[in-house]
Order: C-alpha cells, then structure tokens, then sequence
C-alpha cells in the first residue's frame, strides 16, 4: 500500500501532543519539533494512516497503539561500549575518584535496550568495583526496559562489540562475559546482580537517589532548550557533592543555568564533575 507523503504542520503536531499529554499523561511537548515530525510521520506511514487526524484518532483508542508508538519515538541507536573512547576516558578519569567511595550509585538515565548499561557493568568489574556498585537504568518505554533486563543480544552484533570493547581499554576476552545460544548473547548473571531497572520519565518524574554518577548520553539531544534545562535541574539535585555528569558527544552543559557548578573533567567526552 502506497501512501502518499504528508507535510505535518507545527500547530497541527502541537495539538496532536496536547492530546496525548491530557489522555495518557505522557509529556513529548517540549521535544525538539524537527525529531518528533519525523518520527510522527514515519510511524503515520508504518501504520498505514492517511494523516495525523487519524492516528489520534487511533492512539486515543487503542492502547497498543500508543505502545507501538512510545517504541518508535524513544528507541534510539545504541550499541555496547558506543563512543569507546568515552570508556577510555571514564576508565583514567573517573574510576580513581570512584575507588575513594565505600559504596557507588550510578543512574543511567535513558537506557535504552541496555547495552550501554552492560558494558559499564563491564568495565567497573574490570575495575574491581561493580561489587559495591549499584546501576540504576531507567527508561520511560517498558517495553525497552524488559528487553534490557534480559541481558539477550543477538549473537551476531558480538563481533563488532568485540571489537569496540577492545578499543574502550577492555581487560579480557570479551566472550567471557555471555554465553552463545540458540541465536543470542546471553549475558552471565553476575552482571546483572547490581543492575535495576526501573522506569522513569525524565520529563515528568523526580529524583530518586543521591548519585555519584549520572550517565544521559544521546538523550538530551532530543529535547528542546527548555526541556534539557529541565532535565539539567534534574541530575544536578541529583548527584552528590563532586558527582560525575556523562553526555552524548553532540551535548552539553553550555548555555544551561548549571554551567558553572560543573568543572569539566573531558571535554572531548563530555565528562562533567560537579564543583562542590
């Protein structure tokens, strides 16, 4: 079935997410418009809509619907040790400071399917940590989340995880860390003994813990400039004095009202430690 292309207008995606935030109470208004209208409309075309009258019409009525939707608009690419150079620079720069704490919280926020969250699960096992860690992984979809808690990856992405564990500093034979079945990397166990997974919307929910790491890398890109400032409230009320703050490489604390609480630890990797 062809259908043909729509222009959505501003007003009219505007509307459409009012619609959503009074129904279900999930809040995507202040998500960066030029995202969220690619993403409408390729879900428009994926549910072979004519408009975006119709898929309101659907979401406000089909539950499954509105799930199929959350998928499409918060799953975002991700891989194990993605960017293996932040690993590096987490490995020099923060895991000294981290050893000096008798007990680590670590909030991954936004984590997607979770690989991202293994292999820092990974590399603090390496670092002779993880045991008196905690990972807190969080998401708004609960769909993403139960695929994370699985610790179950398709076999055939290991080898270019292999090969980005390596370039991230990694320690051993990365295949030491899963076991191969029927298709899948299962990962062992152990790594997932510290790991919760809980969900959580960053633009509606508030802090849960005291943090001495917060991970939010590849999100806040998504968002528009009140939103991340909101998000930055967030995670600053959340970390502990001289906490680390991780973002994506195209973001930054730049030009948000809590620029001059952090010092910047690596500037190519967006690592943050909170001033006081």
């Amino acid at each position: 079935m062809n259908l043909p292309k729509q222009i959505l207008e501003d007003i009219e995606v505007q509307l459409f997410l009012e619609e959503i935030y009074s129904y279900w109470g999930y809040d995507f208004r202040n998500y960066a418009l030029s995202f969220l209208k690619r993403r409408i409309q390729s879900f428009i075309y994926a549910e072979k809509l004519l408009n975006i009258s119709q898929l309101q019409k659907r979401i406000l009525s089909d539950k499954s619907c509105l799930e199929r939707f959350l998928l499409n608009l918060t799953v975002n690419v991700t891989s194990m040790f993605r960017d293996p150079s932040f690993y590096v620079a987490f490995r020099n720069e923060v895991i000294p400071r981290l050893r000096t704490y008798p007990f680590i919280r670590i909030w991954h926020a936004g984590c997607s399917t979770g690989e991202e969250v293994y292999s820092m699960a990974i590399l603090l096992t390496e670092a002779g940590l993880y045991q008196r860690c905690r990972i807190y992984a969080t998401d708004l979809n609960e769909q993403v989340l139960q695929k994370a808690k699985s610790g179950i990856f398709p076999l055939n992405l290991m080898q270019n995880y292999t090969r980005l564990y390596i370039q991230s500093g990694g320690k051993t034979s990365f295949s030491e860390y899963y076991t191969a079945a029927y298709g899948n990397a299962i990962f062992s166990n152990y790594l997932r003994e510290n790991l919760i997974f809980a969900q959580h919307n960053l633009v509606m929910d508030s802090s849960f813990n005291e943090f001495n790491v917060i991970l939010c890398r590849n999100v806040l890109i998504y968002f528009n400039q009140t939103l991340q400032n909101h998000v930055h409230k967030l995670f600053y009320h959340s970390l502990g004095s001289f906490g680390i703050l991780g973002l994506g490489k195209q973001e930054s604390i730049r030009f948000t009202p809590y620029e001059q609480e952090y010092q910047e630890l690596v500037k190519s990797e967006k690592l943050y430690r909170r001033v006081n």
